[in-house]
């Protein structure tokens, strides 16, 4: 079959690698000119299973409010929002309970865990050069009331079956050895020593040459104008460049599949949380983190690759807007200065920011539509790189008409009572 794949982000691409693998021919389509230049570009750089739970949870409403009221706030809401966002606000306040909030956390799990399988499946395939680290992640407390409030976590990974170890200060220092600069900033933490961390652009741009060798056409600089349907399925993409037609269709465009499938009636709850990052040059090894560190006070991740430093953060509810703040960048230099001081050069760092697409309980978007050949791969919010090779093989095989090598129970768009 020739399927045609709009996207050419992580997910776009690891979709395109499997379904090449199974011998289907792949076209994708994108409007910038090369591959992971919007969401994909510059995010915190974790494959992180462990920390695969939905943003809605039991509390989460009233940290919120608190979160809101800090000074070096880690979540803000734009005051001209509009009715799409208070609509889709309210349905995660309705996933604010111990019983979705254990539903959607096992879902999410579920696909987390298969796709690290997946990578590990490929490293040993391709030799990429992504910045790859498998050193895990370490959420650090500032706090002892966070230490405590940790125990809910650690229930939740010893149900899932995921392996983590629980670290004092000097355990802290121990895994980072450049938090022995500021130890008396830390009471402990919780160390998840099966994540892994990688520059997921690199990755990306490495795995669509891997493509191009599988026979996989990239048509990059073609903006995509809208869907062309009838009563049972799509029958092309209306582009600036003229009209695309294929066997099948899969939608990989991150926030913006909402606009356009809304445009052929296929309705999913995905919207886009605007997220920022800093990337600094290292300057000097013994200050620099050599993994991921997770500041549970500011939601900030610190991530380390070969010779840089990624920090990222911030959730702004801003609808599409995805104009530089320059204000918001304060949360995440905070963060690194204040942790890793001198390890990397924030005279030099790079300031990005991009849009996340979240859905309301937290699960990504897979499988198939109302439309007969119409699939979606989106709404992975800040864990597409995580979730990125497990959903574009678990898509591909439902393309496919392959039985999928997990369960794809309450993975679909039918899990919100519509298609």
């Amino acid at each position: 079959m020739h399927i045609l794949i709009l996207g050419s982000g992580v997910i776009g691409v690891t979709s395109a690698w499997y379904l090449a693998k199974q011998g289907h021919q792949v076209t994708v389509v994108d409007r910038q000119s090369s591959p992971a230049m919007e969401t994909s570009f510059a995010n915190a750089g974790q494959i992180s299973p462990g920390y695969s739970a939905p943003w809605a949870a039991p509390g989460v409403p009233l940290k919120a409010v608190k979160w809101m009221m800090q000074d070096l706030a880690p979540l803000m809401v734009n005051p001209k929002i509009n009715a799409n966002t208070l609509k889709w606000m309210t349905k995660m306040l309705t996933n604010c309970n111990q019983s979705s909030y254990h539903t959607n956390k096992a879902r999410m799990m579920r696909l987390a865990e298969y796709s690290r399988d997946c990578f590990k499946d490929l490293r040993s395939q391709l030799d990429i050069d992504y910045d790859s680290r498998t050193n895990g992640t370490l959420q650090v407390f500032r706090t002892q009331k966070q230490v405590d409030a940790a125990a809910k976590d650690i229930s939740v990974l010893e149900e899932c079956g995921v392996d983590y170890e629980v670290l004092d200060q000097a355990g802290c220092v121990e895994r980072e050895p450049a938090l022995g600069h500021v130890r008396d900033k830390i009471v402990g933490g919780l160390r998840l020593p099966g994540d892994e961390t990688g520059d997921c652009f690199k990755f990306t741009n490495a795995l669509a040459e891997e493509c191009k060798k599988l026979g996989v056409e990239f048509k990059f600089d073609t903006d995509i104008e809208g869907l062309i349907s009838d009563d049972t399925q799509i029958v092309g993409v209306k582009t600036k460049q003229g009209t695309l037609t294929a066997d099948r269709y899969l939608m990989c465009l991150g926030s913006y599949s909402t606009l356009l499938l809304a445009n052929v009636g296929v309705v999913i709850p995905v919207y886009p949380i605007k997220g920022y990052s800093l990337t600094l040059p290292i300057i000097d090894e013994s200050k620099a983190p050599v993994s991921t560190i997770m500041d549970e006070t500011y939601k900030v991740a610190v991530t380390r690759f070969e010779d840089r430093i990624r920090v990222g953060g911030t959730a702004e509810i801003t609808s599409y807007d995805t104009s530089l703040m320059e204000k918001r960048r304060k949360n995440v230099e905070f963060t690194v200065s204040d942790l890793f001081p001198g390890g990397g050069d924030i005279e030099q760092a790079e300031f990005w920011t991009g849009l996340r697409p979240m859905t309301p309980d937290g699960t990504p978007v897979l499988g198939g539509s109302r439309y007969a050949n119409l699939y979606m791969n989106t709404g992975h919010g800040t864990l597409g790189w995580t979730m990125s090779l497990g959903s574009g093989k678990f898509v591909a095989d439902v393309i496919s008409g392959n039985t999928t090598d997990i369960d794809p129970e309450g993975l679909s768009v039918t899990r919100y009572g519509h298609k």
